[in-house]
């Protein structure tokens, strides 16, 4: 029982040095899982919208392997904390992606809307730290 104590204990510490021990880490794996899902999804959109070739598809099913990589290697004891989190840098990502892969120009509720999400991230990632 002492055993089973002390692992969640050494649970808890890890909970709250996670985002503390390794914001950069952090961050960065959530832009890597942000651009192979964003690539990934755009791919399965490319061929099965745009008639592209059926070799997109497949290369996004690598892209999207990538993206549940990169996610599964951020420090949380909790997926769907992680999950949470990378949410918001999804969001400002698929703008970036609007703007310089399609062309398209964000307006300002999507800009607003975009940092109301970063700002929840942060939130989320070290309100409790």
């Amino acid at each position: 029982m002492a055993m089973m104590e002390d692992r969640a204990v050494l649970i808890d510490t890890n909970v709250l040095l996670s985002a503390t021990a390794h914001p950069m880490r952090t961050f960065l794996l959530f832009i890597a899982a942000a651009i192979f899902e964003i690539g990934g999804c755009f791919a399965f959109w490319a061929w099965l919208r745009q008639g592209r070739a059926p070799a997109l598809g497949a290369l996004g099913l690598v892209s999207l392997t990538l993206f549940a990589l990169c996610l599964s290697g951020v420090d949380s004891v909790f997926a769907g904390r992680a999950f949470a989190a990378y949410g918001g840098i999804y969001i400002a990502a698929s703008l970036l992606w609007l703007r310089l892969i399609e062309g398209g120009r964000p307006d300002v509720w999507d800009l607003l809307g975009g940092a109301l999400c970063v700002l929840g991230s942060l939130i989320i990632v070290f309100g409790r730290r």
